[in-house]
């Protein structure tokens, strides 16, 4: 799946406002564990907290349940927080990927961010990726930023939802090694944002509560605190939806 430029993300950022009401987002992201037979001689590698042998699908995606970008083949052992830091997925994010190093006044105002993922507590805080705040820490402004990033977030829960509804293949154990799954994943997850360009995103439309739970074996686990801690840069840019949001809030009781 070629990496989206970055010239495209304005308007999938602009999509992401006017459908979901979150401005500046360019994608959601999230992993998936896909079922494998047990390779031979790989020991606990590839065995999850579910206790069942998986590698681990990440995927970003976009306002109309499309794949913009995707890493697979992480062993099903990791937790997410490792998964995302150690991925080509990251290190590309790190070096500007996705048109994230670009600032955007949100919108009606003067108030520069840049554009941002939204993933939920298992992802680090960083400036090009925003998750909740902690449930300990949640006041009035607090939970208005999380009910936003949550409802937007559905997005990407629902990709996967889709994609293993139409592709029965991933509500089972694939039996192929872990390679010959690795292409396979790809081509269905290429595969999935073909048939919505085709198809139109009306004729897979849904919301997560349609989405059975054996549809989105989500991978669950959360990074350990050094993973997840953001930078004061990436807190400052988490502060200022949440400013931005509770006003909107406001303006519109």
């Amino acid at each position: 799946m070629p990496f989206p430029k970055n010239e495209d993300m304005q308007s999938i950022s602009e999509e992401f406002w006017n459908k979901w009401k979150y401005p500046n987002c360019v994608g959601c992201i999230d992993g998936k564990h896909i079922r494998i037979q047990n390779p031979k001689h790989s020991g606990s590698m590839y065995r999850n907290y579910k206790q069942y042998f998986s590698i681990v699908l990440q995927a970003v995606a976009g306002p109309n349940y499309k794949f913009i970008a995707i890493d697979v083949g992480a062993y099903g052992k990791e937790i997410d927080g490792g998964i995302f830091s150690h991925s080509n997925l990251c290190q590309k994010l790190e070096n500007g990927g996705l048109g994230v190093t670009r600032h955007c006044p949100l919108p009606g105002t003067n108030i520069k961010v840049p554009h941002v993922l939204l993933g939920d507590e298992a992802y680090p805080l960083k400036t090009y990726l925003m998750r909740p705040f902690p449930v300990l820490k949640l006041g009035p402004s607090e939970i208005i930023f999380n009910e936003r990033l949550s409802r937007a977030r559905q997005v990407v829960e629902c990709a996967f939802g889709i994609m293993s509804a139409k592709w029965r293949l991933l509500q089972k154990s694939i039996e192929v090694n872990p390679e010959s799954a690795d292409k396979l994943i790809k081509c269905i997850c290429l595969l999935h944002s073909i048939i919505i360009d085709r198809e139109g995103e009306q004729q897979v439309a849904c919301t997560f509560e349609q989405i059975p739970d054996q549809t989105h074996s989500r991978t669950g686990r959360f990074g350990t605190l050094g993973e997840n801690r953001g930078t004061s840069s990436a807190y400052d840019i988490r502060d200022k939806f949440k400013t931005y949001f509770s006003s909107q809030e406001l303006y519109n009781a």
